[in-house]
């Protein structure tokens, strides 16, 4: 049985209040339709928190109350264990928050139902390499989980995207590898090569832009102007960053595989709420004549391995 990364729920609370779609909602139906697929094992995670990915006016994502919050995750450990061996969770966070956001984010993570943290790749127009988010990758660092970095509903630049449209399919896309690329080269993974990331999105089009990326650390017009601060090519730091398969693109899909190896690739969905036919990503994967072993590991293995998934954990997809 195959293993999604990437796949989200939301708690009825929300969907009433917010314009959302209603596949969100449909628990049962999802786990039916991905066991249909040969997906037995979701890991569910919200990248708003007790928030919403719509656009909403004055509505901001990072002032949700910590009561709302905590309810959020109570429901949320709840729905997994009602889903024993379909579903696990990410821990939402916002890696810029309080001391006792942090905290109340690691104490989660020691929880059975989550397995790792989301965040988003930029809050508020700040990209991951700010210091300001120096206390979280620390606390993440300490608890030995991976990050799932998703997209934030409001990406960088969105305010100049007057087309909605553009800022789901485009800006968030845009949003994951640019985020990625300010934290290599604002040295966070040479500082920490402990970490874990997860790229959601396919990593957007990092693996179209390791050249240019390595070009930015040492521009060969501007040689002798001083020396780089990394002490490798940013590329190379590629090792510490795994891909999903949500990029809905078969090229994209063969470009990660060739840049960063099948061994950091992983089956990922977006679904919910993208009402992509689950069969047709499975069959992405399985029609690309790799290695058996490399299938396997794409599709279940790597996941299992990334996540420290227990046999308990992972009786769905035996």
């Amino acid at each position: 049985m195959i293993i999604d990364v990437h796949g989200h729920v939301t708690a009825p609370e929300l969907l009433a209040k917010y314009p959302m779609p209603p596949s969100l909602g449909d628990i049962d139906g999802m786990i039916e339709r991905k066991l249909e697929a040969g997906v037995g094992l979701t890991v569910v995670g919200s990248p708003v928190g007790f928030g919403t990915m719509t656009r909403i006016p004055g509505l901001d994502n990072y002032a949700q109350p910590a009561d709302k919050l905590a309810a959020f995750h109570d429901w949320m450990g709840e729905t997994v264990r009602a889903h024993a061996g379909h579903l696990l969770a990410y821990a939402y966070v916002n890696p810029f928050g309080t001391d006792a956001e942090l905290a109340t984010a690691a104490e989660l993570v020691h929880r059975p139902e989550f397995v790792g943290f989301i965040v988003n790749t930029s809050v508020r127009g700040r990209f991951l390499d700010d210091p300001g988010a120096d206390r979280f990758f620390e606390l993440a660092r300490e608890a030995l989980v991976p990050i799932m970095l998703h997209p934030p509903a409001e990406p960088v630049g969105a305010g100049a995207l007057t087309n909605f449209g553009l800022v789901e399919q485009l800006g968030r896309f845009t949003d994951v590898h640019l985020s990625l690329a300010t934290m290599i080269m604002g040295g966070r993974l040479e500082r920490d090569p402990g970490l874990r990331l997860i790229a959601a999105t396919g990593g957007g089009a990092l693996a179209l832009l390791a050249d240019r990326l390595d070009l930015a650390h040492s521009p060969r017009h501007w040689k002798g102007t001083g020396k780089p601060a990394l002490p490798r090519t940013p590329s190379s730091y590629f090792s510490q960053i795994w891909v999903d398969t949500a990029s809905n693109s078969s090229h994209a899909l063969r470009a990660n595989i060739s840049v960063f190896g099948a061994d950091h690739v992983l089956f990922g969905t977006d679904t919910p709420p993208l009402p992509h036919e689950v069969a047709d990503l499975v069959a992405a994967v399985t029609e690309l004549n790799l290695s058996t072993q490399d299938t396997h590991d794409i599709l279940t293995g790597n996941a299992v391995r990334l996540l420290n998934l227990s046999e308990e954990q992972t009786r769905a997809v035996a």
